[in-house]
């Protein structure tokens, strides 16, 4: 059965015989996809490992219990770069996404040209992950927190020019015409009529971010570009469980402290 969408409701009728046959070729066609899938993982899955998962889940849980609480000592500093990580990377996007935004905006930027230059922007920032931006940079400018600001922002130049200019392109022109029509002119018409009406939205792409990026920062140390996870990744080199253990419980509350941070903020904007 088929169903069509009339202003009198929904009619429902039956299917014709191609119609039929098509409807389950369609399946067939989606279930032996997902049989090839399926076999091509399983020929290059070693099943002996995959059961033996949970033996092995379970051995590494009870050499992590309990935290060496005493390595605390040692994360205050990584747990202030991962912050500073994140808060200055996202400034630094800001600070771009805001130009980018205008730029990509139909009704702020009439030369297609323009426009797409600013949208190929954000488009490459938003198609390299975080850790992808940061193992360049490392090998750039060297190992550090630097690098993390750099690719945390690079990062979320993307994202928040994206969100930003969609938002400038639903604004009311009507305000826009009425500054016009005093003689504004075109500077004084974005002062005006235009940034006005994305300010709350700015901010609130401004805290959602660094909510995003504090999580993002926290694993970036991976690949040595600073923060709380090059003690990470050096406790799981050496096999300290233990304080593999206190750092994921460490960045378990520095995740909860930075979205109950941003959850009042954004309650405070809106």
């Amino acid at each position: 059965m088929v169903t069509i969408n009339t202003d009198d409701g929904p009619i429902w009728r039956r299917r014709t015989t191609a119609q039929q046959w098509m409807h389950w070729l369609c399946w067939l066609i989606g279930v032996a996809i997902v049989v090839y899938c399926w076999k091509l993982i399983s020929d290059r899955t070693i099943w002996f490992f995959v059961t033996d998962a949970g033996t092995q889940a379970a051995d590494l849980a009870t050499r992590m219990v309990p935290p060496k609480w005493s390595y605390m000592e040692k994360l205050w500093i990584p747990v202030w770069d991962t912050i500073n990580i994140a808060t200055l990377g996202t400034l630094l996007a800001l600070v771009a996404a805001f130009p980018i935004a205008f730029l990509a905006a139909r009704n702020t930027t009439p030369n297609k040209a323009v426009r797409a230059i600013a949208l190929l922007v954000i488009v490459s920032s938003r198609s390299i992950n975080s850790l992808i931006w940061a193992l360049m940079l490392v090998a750039i400018i060297g190992p550090g927190v630097f690098a993390g600001v750099l690719a945390i922002g690079f990062r979320s130049i993307g994202f928040c020019a994206k969100l930003l200019y969609e938002a400038i392109e639903e604004i009311d022109p009507n305000q826009v015409e009425a500054i016009e029509a005093t003689g504004a002119t075109g500077g004084q018409k974005l002062i005006y009529g235009v940034i006005p009406q994305i300010l709350p939205t700015f901010a609130g792409i401004s805290v959602f971010r660094w909510d995003i990026n504090i999580r993002e920062s926290t694993v970036l140390g991976l690949v040595g570009a600073g923060g709380i996870g090059l003690q990470l990744d050096a406790s799981i080199s050496t096999l300290a469980w233990t304080q593999v253990s206190l750092i994921l419980l460490v960045i378990l509350a520095t995740v909860i402290v930075s979205e109950w941070v941003s959850a009042k903020v954004r309650h405070a904007i809106i």
